[in-house]
């Protein structure tokens, strides 16, 4: 029914503007973003453009807390290749791939409880991870190495135990992207992914997760923008109150505060707009909208405010579910915000909080590698040749975060060139190829660095070419591992980290054993290496354009 207030309620305007979510520009809060949490903006996002030092964070979210101590502030550190906090460095811990290759729920838990203390201390409430989805699609463009594994029972496990870590340390956890992101091959930011399991296949493969996620304590489950037609043929799951309501709420009784990913992503905004997928999402289940992208700003924010009273007004959305909507954001903000409080004055009375490194080791277990030939092909003889192919990343990942083996290997033999090879337009010229890797390899190791490589064909049919000159090249695999192993050796980070660089690094000039070594059937090969001269990391090909990462 519709509302009676006029477009100008204060009351109404209080109630939409509770529900947004919003990112901004700066290191400091704009005056626009302090006013606006003063007068009822319920929660902000932050992003690595907000990042420069723990300490500015701390005071950032301090100067906002200011206008409303119940200020929900969020932020998406998944860590691994999903980082804001350390998305200048790299994150000092792995991903939940490289977790889930290493299958210990303590360490898994240990590993979230570090990122939830660094967050704690930088004034944050709300982590938008851990990522729940089973990556059972290989090709999967978007999830990857953000996932635990293809494995329901793993995946299962490792969100639970992320939660517990993470929740312990005084930060809320978000389990994301229901009903589940892993079978899909469209990149959700760009096009309308579609799962085209039965309800019964997607019952027993993707929403276990999120049933771990419930017991384990998650009050913050984040909606996924993607087509389930077993569920609802016509909406995507952030927009269906028959996936939010009947499935999420009613089947898996799940109570707590559902949030959006981020709402200006084109699977919901080429078909709706962006006022559009916003009325549409809270008149279908959705409490909070986060608007975290280069569209956020008080402008945007106008926008969806208006549209959220305009809907009331006309009858498109029910006057009680903006209010219940409010009403979970506030119960959720005095939730987490009580938690935290409890843990910093724990923390207090106990002086506990030292810094360890624990991401470190957690990455040095999850390297895995097959030998090609013996072991003879490692550890590395001399300074090599370092040769990383690197794609253009989906927008979860902040295209400006290092990564690489070949700056932890010139820490460790400051004779390592390297190059980097991005995507061509068309095949790499053999003369080119010649030039910027066999040239300069000759004599010496060559280390091949690839990631995600079976999903990107200019990437292996690259690295089939160079092996086919180098056989006794080493590989390192930064993605998601896939086929047979390569070159003399071939090791497996499960993730782009700098602590799994480092891993790496270390494993090949022989400071640390991995786990797992498994030989496998390659022809021998022998690594020849001498003294090299020390040479910088240089793009070659297209670079991929920047952007503000999303969920």
């Amino acid at each position: 029914m519709a509302s009676s207030a006029s477009s100008s309620d204060p009351a109404l305007e209080h109630l939409a503007h509770s529900v947004l979510q919003p990112g901004f520009e700066g290191t400091t809060a704009p005056d626009w973003v302090r006013r606006r949490v003063s007068e009822g903006l319920g929660s902000v996002v932050l992003f690595s453009r907000n990042i420069e030092t723990p300490e500015q964070v701390a005071r950032l979210t301090a100067s906002l807390r200011a206008e409303n101590p119940d200020l929900i502030v969020a932020i998406d550190e998944e860590a691994g290749d999903v980082t804001r906090l350390e998305a200048w460095t790299g994150s000092s811990r792995p991903g939940n791939l490289a977790l889930g290759a290493v299958d210990d729920i303590d360490l898994t838990e240990r590993v979230a409880h570090d990122i939830g203390r660094d967050l704690h201390a930088a004034g944050v409430s709300l982590n938008f991870a851990p990522s729940a989805d089973v990556n059972s699609n290989p090709l999967n463009p978007v999830i990857g190495v953000r996932s635990f594994g293809s494995r329901t029972d793993l995946v299962s496990r490792h969100t639970a135990a992320w939660i517990r870590g993470l929740q312990d340390a005084g930060v809320a956890a978000c389990a994301k992207h229901f009903p589940g992101h892993g079978d899909t091959v469209v990149d959700s930011h760009y096009g309308l992914p579609q799962i085209q399991g039965s309800a019964e296949e997607i019952a027993l493969t993707a929403l276990p997760p999120f049933i771990a996620a419930t017991e384990a304590g998650v009050r913050a489950v984040m909606t996924a923008h993607l087509l389930a037609p077993a569920y609802d043929p016509d909406l995507p799951a952030t927009l269906s109150r028959r996936i939010l309501v009947d499935l999420l709420r009613g089947e898996l009784g799940f109570d707590g505060l559902l949030v959006t990913d981020g709402i200006e992503m084109g699977a919901v905004t080429d078909r709706y707009g962006i006022d559009g997928a916003t009325v549409r999402a809270v008149a279908g289940g959705v409490d909070a909208v986060c608007v975290g992208g280069e569209s956020a700003g008080e402008e945007t924010v106008d926008l969806l405010a208006t549209a959220l009273v305009k809907a009331v007004l006309d009858g498109t959305l029910p006057e009680e579910r903006l209010a219940e909507a409010s009403a979970r954001v506030r119960d959720f903000a005095a939730w987490s915000g009580g938690r935290s409080r409890a843990v910093a004055r724990a923390a207090r009375e106990s002086g506990t909080g030292a810094v360890t490194d624990i991401g470190l080791v957690a990455a040095r277990r999850a390297v895995r590698v097959l030998h090609g030939s013996s072991t003879a092909a490692l550890p590395l003889v001399g300074s090599p040749h370092v040769v990383e192919l690197s794609p253009t990343m989906n927008l979860a990942v902040d295209g400006r975060t290092p990564w690489g083996i070949a700056e932890p290997l010139r820490e460790l033999r400051p004779g390592t060139t390297s190059i980097r090879l991005t995507e061509p337009e068309h095949a790499y010229p053999a003369d080119l190829l010649d030039r910027v890797v066999l040239a300069p390899a000759a004599g010496r190791a060559l280390v091949l660095v690839v990631r995600d490589a079976a999903r990107h064909r200019w990437m292996t049919d690259t690295l089939t070419r160079l092996l086919r000159s180098r056989p006794d090249a080493l590989v390192v695999e930064m993605g998601v591992p896939a086929g047979d192993a390569l070159g003399a050796a071939h090791l497996i980070t499960h993730g782009a980290t700098r602590v799994s660089g480092i891993a790496a690094a270390e494993l090949l000039v022989g400071g640390v054993q991995a786990v797992g070594v498994q030989p496998v059937g390659v022809k021998p090969a022998t690594v020849r290496a001498v003294g090299a001269q020390p040479g910088a990391v240089r793009p070659v090909g297209v670079s991929g354009p920047g952007a503000v990462p999303h969920s």
